[in-house]
């Protein structure tokens, strides 16, 4: 399934992180999938409140924490930059599909990151 929302379709997922070379872009491609994931299964279960919205976000949140041990093998990791641009990606998504007062550590509360 492809993301249909035009906001979210347009939207460039984790954008400042390939600006930095810090960051593997094959990994980078690999989070901005997790995020796009997200926006597919929000489009698809259309969570009716802020505890089911919470639900999926969490699901794409332990993916992150998987993928962050790809980073360290990479010689890279989750700074405060990137922390900043995947937590501020979350918020995106959870204001573009209609959960403005979503609060965005309740969105990644289960991140190792």
């Amino acid at each position: 399934m492809a993301v249909t929302h035009p906001q979210a379709a347009q939207h460039s997922f984790l954008h400042g992180l390939y600006e930095d070379e810090y960051f593997p872009d094959h990994l980078v491609d690999k989070g901005k999938a997790i995020l796009v994931r997200l926006c597919e299964r929000i489009e698809t279960e259309r969570p009716a409140d802020l505890p089911a919205l919470y639900v999926l976000t969490h699901a794409a949140t332990e993916e992150f924490n998987d993928l962050e041990a790809e980073f360290d093998e990479a010689d890279s990791e989750f700074e405060t930059t990137a922390r900043e641009e995947i937590a501020g990606d979350f918020w995106f998504v959870a204001e573009t599909y209609g959960f403005p007062s979503a609060d965005v550590e309740e969105l990644i509360a289960p991140r190792e990151w």
